[in-house]
């Protein structure tokens, strides 16, 4: 067992923890930057498709991504030290901030705290939205990357279809599209 890569996992998701107030979307630009950017223990194609796959099974993200993750760097220990690092700072904090915040419902201040925490999010949101339409655009060019995000909206917002059925049909599409690229490549 690797102390120094098991310590890294640790100190990467218990980043995630403490400062990830919001849950799952404040806490995927912030998981994007440690996994992705500083250890680079994945790339940001990798990580799109585990946080698209993360998103259509029950839970919390965050849980599924730091024990996904965790798992894959460090196996079982680094599983365990990703999940309890990303857990234990949002109960403990809760704790403490339930007491503090009951206590000074009323004041002002806190409930300009807990206003200005929204805007911070939906720029983080924003950020991991673009770098994720500038993969895809890579990928699949202007004119795909258009039509699809198009689609999506079209099939969500106006035929008001449950994005859980959009997202069930694009992952049967992806993974008959991977399974079709193999076979592909098993004949050649």
């Amino acid at each position: 067992m690797d102390v120094k890569l098991q310590s890294q996992i640790f100190l990467a998701f218990f980043r995630v923890g403490m400062l990830g107030y919001g849950g799952g979307p404040a806490a995927i630009p912030l998981v994007q930057k440690e996994v992705v950017e500083l250890y680079e223990w994945m790339d940001d194609e990798e990580f799109g498709d585990l946080l698209a796959l993360s998103n259509t099974l029950p839970g919390p993200v965050l849980t599924k991504l730091s024990g996904y993750i965790g798992y894959r760097v460090g196996g079982f220990f680094g599983m365990l030290g990703a999940l309890f690092a990303s857990v234990i700072p949002t109960v403990v904090l809760m704790i403490i901030l339930i007491g503090f915040l009951t206590s000074f419902s009323d004041s002002p201040i806190v409930q300009g705290m807990t206003h200005a925490i929204a805007p911070v999010v939906g720029v983080m949101m924003l950020v991991l939205t673009y770098n994720f339409l500038k993969t895809s655009r890579n990928q699949m060019g202007w004119t795909g990357m258009l039509a699809l995000t198009g689609l999506a909206i079209l099939i969500t917002e106006i035929a008001d279809v449950h994005p859980a059925i959009l997202i069930g049909i694009l992952l049967i599409i992806g993974f008959s599209s991977i399974r079709h690229r193999k076979q592909e490549a098993g004949q050649t």
